[in-house]
């Protein structure tokens, strides 16, 4: 699988877990070159706290765009250490 936005590859990895229709990608499959923190978190009451990073590409910012949970509750533990995406960022095979 590949993440992509605006034609620049974000990660490829053939080791994708689909939870809730999002494809996570593990951590290394990251190019971090594009990737920075955001203050922002969610909360799932099944999965745990999810934080958040910005994408940056030729300049411009996808807010939020990629998101993870540093420490999953139980039933996602299968997710630590991985990555998924969403605000146009596209994952396709």
């Amino acid at each position: 699988m590949r993440a992509l936005w605006h034609d620049t590859l974000l990660a490829e990895s053939d080791d994708t877990l689909v939870v809730e229709g999002n494809h996570y990608f593990p951590e290394n499959s990251l190019r971090y070159q594009y990737f920075f923190p955001s203050t922002h978190h969610s909360t799932c009451p099944w999965k745990g706290e999810a934080n958040y990073m910005h994408i940056k590409v030729a300049g411009e910012v996808n807010a939020d765009a990629a998101w993870y949970y540093p420490t999953p509750l139980p039933a996602a533990e299968q997710i630590a250490g991985r990555v998924a995406f969403w605000r146009g960022v596209v994952v396709t095979d």
